[in-house]
């Protein structure tokens, strides 16, 4: 057996903590081709379709690419910005402000790479760039607070994957999910708040996440459960009444029966309900992409405006808001504990005290 990508042990080489920041992946240009080639590196992955191979890649290669690709190419045009895609663009503005935050508050060298499950970087570039700058213990953060075996798991599989071709291992850590988190639940509580002082209260929110097949929740995915943690500890922070708030799932793929309820007919049901104004958050994505901008702040937009609504308001992913960057940086020092003879300053500098006071 050959072991690829060995690199020298130096033993003058200083202590480094590597933090692998993972997002899911996207094409890389809006056209046919390139989108083509995502989905099929996408719907390759076992642990994102989990049908045995001979029945799915048939379907596949002769069904979806063939055809999907053309249909999904011009929503990807809709949110292109000059910058490029929206999902990789904000991950990596993500990225370069976690890097300052950390930067105050580490007491020990640190890299921080960015990478993605389909889509480039991959996280085998990025755990070049890690080994090469010198980490010898590397904290891996995917960036989907609620852990999912579609996603969370896929990344867990591409980092062993790679590290298999190493001969010197750096010492490995997983930060499995963060859906429960105080500061993550408090950054989504501003998140709303900040979203109604600028642009008005509605009657209902309504909290979509991705959807999955049932079946991977009916034999042991967590997803649903973690989901609907998230949603309701944002309701209580958001002190909602039930009537007041509701979870679905969304961007459904094929026919088999997804999660429920789905979010594009839960709104087009709810002006026939009596429920005219809606706000619309999505906490399982970190940064807004195509199933945040295109799916949801315009197609389930189009089908809730025309069943009868009035109002619609999309509240943005966290993104690269300061109050994120500060949520992660937290969560990469509580799971950086005990690697000595690195450590991290867990305490913030305290605030200087008024003069006049």
């Amino acid at each position: 057996m050959r072991y690829h990508g060995s690199l020298d042990f130096h033993r003058d080489m200083a202590e480094r903590i590597g933090i692998l920041a993972v997002n899911f992946g996207t094409p890389e240009t809006p056209t046919a081709r390139d989108v083509r080639r995502f989905l099929a590196r996408m719907l390759r992955d076992p642990r994102v379709v989990e049908l045995p191979r001979p029945l799915w890649l048939p379907i596949l290669y002769g069904i979806i690419l063939p055809l999907r690709p053309a249909r999904v190419a011009p929503k990807y045009r809709q949110i292109w910005s000059a910058e490029g895609s929206p999902l990789r663009e904000q991950s990596q503005r993500l990225c370069t402000a976690l890097r300052s935050v950390l930067a105050q508050r580490m007491m020990a060298p640190f890299s921080l790479e960015f990478g993605m499950l389909y889509g480039t970087p991959t996280v085998a570039e990025s755990l070049h760039k890690l080994r090469e700058a010198g980490a010898q213990r590397i904290l891996v953060l995917p960036l989907f607070p609620q852990y999912c075996g579609a996603t969370t798991a896929a990344v867990y599989d591409q980092v062993n994957a790679e590290l298999a071709r190493w001969r010197w291992l750096p010492e490995l850590r997983f930060i499995a999910e963060y859906h429960d988190q105080p500061e993550y639940i408090d950054a989504l509580r501003e998140s709303v708040k900040q979203h109604w002082r600028e642009h008005g209260r509605t009657e209902h929110i309504l909290i979509s996440f991705h959807g999955i097949p049932e079946r991977y929740f009916l034999q042991g995915d967590p997803y649903f459960c973690k989901c609907q943690k998230t949603a309701r500890l944002l309701a209580e922070e958001l002190m909602l009444r039930e009537d007041q708030w509701s979870v679905t799932f969304q961007s459904r793929l094929g026919r088999a029966k997804w999660l429920q309820p789905y979010t594009l007919e839960t709104l087009a049901a709810m002006p026939g309900r009596g429920i005219k104004e809606v706000t619309v958050i999505c906490p399982g994505f970190a940064v807004d992409c195509l199933e945040t901008l295109e799916e949801i702040a315009v197609e389930n937009r189009a089908a809730f405006l025309q069943a009868g609504g009035e109002r619609f308001e999309y509240v943005p992913a966290l993104n690269a808001r300061p109050e994120h960057a500060a949520v992660l940086a937290q969560l990469i020092a509580r799971h950086c504990q005990g690697w000595t003879p690195v450590e991290l300053d867990l305490h913030p500098a305290p605030m200087p005290r008024d003069a006049s006071a």
